[in-house]
């Protein structure tokens, strides 16, 4: 049940996200920014994530060692946040001012929606139930980008106060919600880890947050910089709103087996396994000579990004269980934050299309699957064996 309000929790608050990457060109220009600053506003949100993700980590642990919940807190700032969302297409009748002002607001409290209620999830689920924290956290996120495309056809023709009422309306709901589960929910320290799990936390925050940056900035480039010229290549650009969701499909179809696996055999080697997987498809995804070969090849990259983040997500609950989770899993988004400028950054530049960026997912997952698996394989040599 926690993993299931997880899912839905996030699923509206990515939703939030789609809306607001839909409606932002015409509500900037209705504000009266021109079309250039678009992408100079999103990479000012993800600078605001990577700064906030962190701090709303760190300040959920602090909230949880002091009043042993923390439900409470985000669901007040979710409201701020969801009025703040709603308030958007309002203020870009006015002016540019309230309109950024609002935005500045809406992405800073939206913190609160990321490394929080993973903790809330771990401090009330068993150890070896992690892993499907995660999964079911990423679920929401995956299912919600690979409704996007269609979402997309079919809200540009609505008033955008409607799709940004309603997201919000959805997602206050659903955080009330997990704060209430949370406050009937058994103390945390009744809930002792299961004698017998086999996962092993990763043994370096430092080295899981650059290995996922690595990995990041490598699937950020191939899904937003790549991938549509590369379907271009073998299909109708008729076609691009109907091939591009297939990296999220195979991203949601492959969490239920990361979950499995990453219980079973631990983080760092399913990291390892998640990275070599993407580096295989993702030189299929430069070189397939046909558009059948690279719709497997796009699946199986979803596959290797899932089970990658599945991997990492678990080990940082691992690691920073006893009262870090926020701390942990704030660094992990604001690692994600920090690849999404990358990506802006390259976008902003202009150089889309040359042979260094096509490569560049390729070389970025080959180092990342080659520094975490130098860990993996001596940290699975190394684990004791389960008592019996």
């Amino acid at each position: 049940m926690p993993g299931a309000f997880l899912a839905v929790l996030q699923l509206f608050f990515a939703l939030t996200w789609v809306v607001y990457v839909i409606y932002l060109p015409a509500l900037a220009q209705q504000a009266g920014l021109d079309k250039r600053f678009v992408p100079m506003i999103l990479l000012m949100d993800q600078v605001i994530f990577l700064v906030c993700d962190w701090m709303a980590g760190v300040y959920a642990d602090r909230i949880a060692r002091k009043f042993a919940r923390i439900g409470g807190w985000m669901a007040t700032v979710t409201l701020v946040s969801c009025a703040a969302f709603i308030a958007m297409p309002f203020a870009a009748d006015f002016a540019a001012t309230p309109f950024l002002l609002l935005t500045i607001v809406w992405s800073a409290t939206s913190s609160a929606l990321r490394a929080p209620p993973f903790a809330i999830v771990s401090r009330h689920a068993p150890v070896a139930s992690q892993p499907w924290v995660a999964s079911s956290y990423l679920f929401g996120l995956g299912l919600a980008s690979a409704i996007a495309p269609y979402i997309a056809i079919d809200l540009r023709q609505m008033d955008p106060r409607i799709p940004f009422a309603l997201s919000s309306v959805g997602l206050a709901l659903f955080t009330f919600a997990l704060a209430r589960a949370e406050r009937n929910a058994a103390p945390t320290a009744a809930i002792a880890p299961a004698a017998d799990a086999v996962y092993t936390p990763m043994p370096s925050i430092a080295l899981l947050a650059f290995v996922i940056l690595l990995f990041a900035f490598g699937y950020q480039v191939h899904f937003a910089v790549n991938s549509a010229p590369a379907y271009a290549r073998l299909a109708e650009e008729s076609d691009l709103p109907r091939l591009m969701p297939i990296f999220w499909i195979g991203f949601n179809v492959g969490l239920l087996p990361a979950a499995l696996f990453v219980k079973r055999f631990g983080g760092a080697a399913m990291m390892a396994a998640g990275g070599l997987l993407g580096v295989a498809a993702l030189a299929g995804c430069s070189r397939a000579p046909s558009l059948e070969l690279l719709v497997v090849a796009q699946s199986m990259a979803g596959v290797a990004w899932s089970l990658a983040l599945t991997a990492a997500f678990s080990a940082a609950l691992a690691a920073g269980r006893g009262g870090r989770e926020g701390l942990l899993t704030g660094i992990l988004f604001s690692t994600l934050a920090a690849a999404a400028i990358l990506r802006i950054a390259i976008l902003l530049s202009g150089k889309q299309g040359s042979f260094y960026l096509e490569s560049m997912p390729f070389i970025v997952w080959a180092l990342g699957a080659f520094l975490i698996a130098m860990v993996a394989f001596p940290e699975k040599a190394k684990r004791p064996a389960p008592v019996r």
